[in-house]
């Protein structure tokens, strides 16, 4: 595991988003949040810091409650970003959470980032005390599986004009925020030909 700039432990740390996300896609009763309060543990990633290494177990599910998130691998020195993802939502990797083996990407705060991480043992705790959690955990893969189906549209596109239109379509708020080098990484263009689109845009 990779030790965060600041694990920031109180005995009470405010999880309002949290349940407010979690709200959305079901109902949480009073258990649950008191479960969550419990056992969420509050850190903050400084700029460019590692929440994990390919390579490595991941341990954690990782809430973002503010700041900018990426997953990348390496490919001959070169860095390949596989996806970007914002605030109020979930990262993680599947690989350690559904069959416990080592991450095959990074996962990589590109702001700033306060997070709230709940370990794989307490997540599998959280679905056996209150099943209605399951809803959660369902709804929650469905719209990640969404999300992924999204990266695997944007990568058969064979034009950089079409995949950046796609990606201004499905992620509005980032085009400003995202530094134009990963943005380009993960359309699998150069920075060089998502300038001239953006320009010509």
């Amino acid at each position: 595991m990779i030790t965060p700039d600041k694990k920031v432990l109180l005995p009470k740390h405010d999880i309002s988003v949290l349940v407010a996300v979690l709200n959305y896609f079901h109902p949480l009763p009073e258990g649950i949040v008191s479960f969550l309060q419990q056992h969420t543990v509050p850190m903050r990633f400084g700029k460019k810091k590692m929440l994990v290494k390919a390579g490595a177990m991941c341990e954690y599910i990782y809430f973002i409650q503010s700041g900018a998130v990426r997953g990348f691998s390496k490919e001959d020195g070169k860095e390949l970003t596989t996806w970007i993802t914002l605030e109020h939502e979930m990262v993680s990797s599947i690989t350690s959470l559904d069959i416990h083996e080592p991450c095959i990407e990074n996962i990589q705060a590109i702001e700033d980032c306060v997070i709230l991480a709940i370990s794989f043992e307490n997540l599998e705790k959280l679905y056996q005390k209150f099943p209605e959690f399951n809803i959660v955990g369902r709804k929650l893969l469905q719209k990640y599986y969404r999300d992924a189906e999204v990266r695997a549209y944007i990568a058969r596109l064979t034009k950089a004009e079409n995949k950046y239109r796609y990606f201004l379509k499905v992620h509005p708020g980032m085009a400003n925020r995202i530094p134009l080098k990963y943005i380009a990484s993960y359309l699998a263009i150069t920075q060089e030909t998502l300038s001239r689109v953006r320009k010509n845009l």
